[in-house]
Formats: structure tokens, C-alpha cells, sequence
């Protein structure tokens, strides 16, 4: 067997916050009996509570609990055990880009039909190309191989009833995208998911006014799933920043695609006490405003008491879902590249409400909310810099030729109990992220 199946104690750790006199309540914590992988959600803890909850693999049979610590034992421990209750534990760092030893292995790797960067850049200057039709030809064919080699290794799917969950502080998993795609009941929590990067961008001249890179894989997707729960976890572009990433044809060369999407009619969708952090398109929930068809009456997801820092835009940007977002903390420091926080798109039904924004001097509270669209949207007792404010009055005072209107026509209950703003970031700070529960 690839996996390896150990017995393992984890530590809970809880906080207690009885103390802290202006809480409204302490927030519910996951039932585990002692034991983090054999957690089920609370009752009541968001969308994915709802219909049934959310258990993943609670009740894996001892043979079917693995430890793993590379692509190819994690991919066996996946398809060894199928759709019966299943516990796949992280133990260590897992490299998406390696080789069969779990050895990492670069991009050249891949490379297919005498594809290397420098020939793709000499043959699509626009100074040569132009910049009015997208690349075609042999080497926009060997691009594309190259990039579905990779895709190939990259994109890791995980099965029904399947608890997910890192072993210890340091679980890892790198360069690899978590595909929960067309499943149900699934939970991950504590791992850092780091640096999903994309080998074989491609130009395309006609994205906008000076053209763009474009590139696949977010670090985790859940694709029309229902009953999903991300708990704990840290996401970010690891050693591979998008500010140190060179411009090619005058354009930053962008490897990264978002962070976590929620999409293509996923549904029931609980995101809690992670950290998404420095990143540029960070969470879409609705991928496409031509999708109404298969997203109407889905896309039901809570957000809370989340970590969103440095992060540019799409925290998140909705379409069609009835989403809840309450008590989470957006972070943005002096000198970080910022666009927006919430995107207000196609449909969508936001209720934003009792978060906490820490910004800089001189920052536009403005432009905390985007419209994309023309939709309705709850936001109230959010606080910015530690001072109460109407998010949609700001905006529609800054930017007067996009109102919002106010009233998302739902009011939320599945909620644990909800912190007062003023709270929320000391209360992220010391509990939200992966290695703040252990699966020791």
C-alpha cells in the first residue's frame, strides 16, 4: 500500500474567550472527539451545515485512514479507497511538480515539441506577432502540450466522503491544485497550500488594452460539490510572489490563477478560520455571469473569521450565490498592491456584516466594495480602523456613477455565534491558519 495508515492523537486547541467583555458569543468549535480527523462540522456552522451537514470520512474504517507524504501516495490513498469514508492525512510537505519519488522537478520537465520561454517570447513580440489576434502556430501548440503535461501532474482530484487534514504545524502541500470536483461531503483543514504556479502562461495581446499573461490552477477549487468545509487552512504564492515575477511584453508574467474558487454550481460551502494571503485574484464564488442556468439556488456559502491580507481583489467577487460573510479580517498594508475586497457581481446576494478592516493612512474606503453588476447587498456593523462604517454609503458617495442598493432579500442563521468587530482581529490573529489545530 502506497499510504502509509498510522494511529495518531491530535491536540484540540481551543480558545476561550469568556473573558473578552465585548464578545457576543464564542464561536463554535469542530466536534472531535479528541481527535481532528475524525472532526464532523458543528451544527449550525454555516451553509455546509445545512441539509444534512457536512462529516467527510468521521467514520473511515481503520483501513481506510492514510498517511501521506508525496503526489503519488496521496493520489493512491484517494483512488485505493474511492467514495467509502475515507481520512488522508498530510504529513510534511507535498510537491504537486515532482517525480515519481516525490522528488520536485522543475518546468522544463515538461517542456514538449522544442517549447522553451525565450523561443515563445521571439515568436509572439507584438514587435513580430502584432496585437491583434492571439498566438497560433507550432510554438502556441508545443505551449499548449507543455501545459497539459503539467496539468496532468498538477491537478489532484479528492473523492466523496473525505476528510483531508495536515499532520501537525508544517503540513504542506506545493504546486498543486485540489480539484473537488463533482463530489459531496468533503472537509480539509490544516495544511498550507502554497505556490500553484503555471509553467506555460499564455499571451494574449487582445486581454485588455495592453494585453496580459494568462494561467491556469487555483491551490484549491471546489467545482459543482456540495457539502464542503475549509477549515484552518493557509493559502498563498509561497516563495513565488507575483511582485517578483519579471514583465514580459510589458506585462507582469503571471503564473498564478486565484487562490480558492467556488464554482460551476458548487453548493453548500463552509470557509472558516483560514488565511488567504498575498495574492492577486484571490476567490471567485460563480465563475462566469453566462452560468445562471447551473448556479441559480447555489452557491451557498459562509465565510468566517478569515484572514484575507494583501490580497488585491476578489475577497470574494460573487455571482448568483446567497453568501454569508461575517467576521473576517481584511488586512491591507502600506505599499500593498489593492483593488477591491468584495466584488459585487451578476445576481449575486452578499450579506457582509461584523467585519474588521485594518487599512492605511489616506486608503479609499471606497473601494472596499466593486460593481461588477447590477445586485443588491447587505453590509452592516463592519468597522474600518476600529471605527463603525457604511461600506455601501462610502461607496455610493466615491464612486456616484456606481450605486449600490442596499438589501440582500435573505437574512443568514447559520451562524455560530457572532463576535463583535472589534474583536475579530485578535480573535483571527491567534486561531485562524493552518498549525493552529494539530493533527498529532
Amino acid at each position: 500500500m502506497p499510504a502509509r495508515m498510522r494511529h495518531v492523537r491530535a491536540i484540540a486547541v481551543v480558545m476561550g474567550c469568556a473573558s473578552l467583555a465585548l464578545a457576543v458569543g464564542v464561536p463554535a468549535q469542530a466536534s472531535s472527539h479528541g481527535k481532528i480527523e475524525r472532526a464532523v462540522l458543528p451544527t449550525g456552522d454555516g451553509w455546509a451545515s445545512a441539509d444534512g451537514s457536512t462529516t467527510g470520512g468521521a467514520s473511515a474504517a481503520p483501513e481506510h485512514v492514510y498517511t501521506v507524504s508525496n503526489r503519488a501516495e496521496l493520489i493512491a490513498a484517494f483512488q485505493e479507497a474511492g467514495d467509502a469514508p475515507k481520512i488522508v492525512r498530510i504529513d510534511g510537505t507535498v510537491h504537486g511538480n515532482s517525480d515519481a519519488e516525490g522528488t520536485p522537478i522543475g518546468c522544463e520537465a515538461y517542456q514538449q515539441d522544442g517549447y522553451t520561454l525565450e523561443k515563445y517570447l521571439a515568436a509572439y513580440d507584438p514587435a513580430v506577432w502584432g496585437s491583434d489576434a492571439v498566438p497560433s502556430g507550432p510554438l502556441e501548440d508545443a505551449r499548449a502540450a507543455s501545459a497539459k503535461l503539467q496539468a496532468a501532474a498538477v491537478n489532484v482530484n479528492v473523492p466523496s466522503n473525505t476528510t483531508l487534514v495536515g499532520v501537525g504545524k508544517d503540513a504542506t502541500i506545493i504546486g498543486a491544485s485540489l480539484q473537488v470536483k463533482n463530489v459531496s461531503n468533503v472537509i480539509i483543514r490544516n495544511i498550507s497550500f502554497e505556490d500553484t504556479y503555471d509553467c506555460f502562461p499564455q499571451w494574449d495581446p487582445t486581454d485588455g488594452a495592453q494585453g496580459a499573461w494568462n494561467s491556469e490552477y487555483d491551490n484549491l477549487v471546489v467545482y459543482g460539490s456540495s457539502h464542503v468545509w475549509v477549515d484552518h487552512n493557509t493559502f498563498s504564492d509561497g516563495d513565488r510572489p507575483d511582485a517578483g515575477q519579471p514583465h514580459y511584453f510589458g506585462q507582469i508574467y503571471q503564473q498564478h490563477d486565484g487562490l480558492f474558487d467556488i464554482v460551476r454550481g458548487a453548493d453548500l460551502v463552509t470557509v472558516s478560520w483560514n488565511v488567504l494571503k498575498d495574492h492577486d485574484k484571490t476567490m471567485l464564488i460563480g465563475n462566469s455571469d453566462g452560468a445562471g442556468a447551473s448556479d441559480r439556488g447555489k452557491l451557498r456559502v459562509t465565510l468566517h473569521h478569515n484572514l484575507f491580507k494583501d490580497v488585491k481583489e476578489r475577497a470574494p467577487r460573487v455571482r448568483f450565490g446567497q453568501v454569508d460573510s461575517y467576521n473576517n479580517h481584511f488586512v491591507v498594508t502600506a505599499g500593498s498592491a489593492y483593488g477591491y475586497t468584495y466584488g459585487i457581481g451578476a445576481e449575486s446576494k452578499l450579506v457582509a456584516e461584523h467585519n474588521a478592516f485594518t487599512v492605511p493612512k489616506g486608503f479609499d474606503k471606497a473601494t472596499i466594495l466593486k460593481k461588477w453588476s447590477e445586485s443588491s447587498l447587505t453590509a452592516e456593523n463592519n468597522y474600518v480602523n476600529g471605527r463603525t462604517t457604511d461600506l455601501v454609503a462610502v461607496h455610493n458617495a466615491g464612486v456616484p456613477t456606481e450605486q449600490l442598493t442596499e438589501g440582500a432579500g435573505w437574512t443568514p442563521t447559520l451562524r455560530t455565534k457572532v463576535s463583535h468587530p472589534l474583536l475579530v482581529p485578535v480573535l483571527v490573529g491567534l486561531k485562524a491558519g493552518a498549525g493552529k489545530v494539530s493533527g498529532r
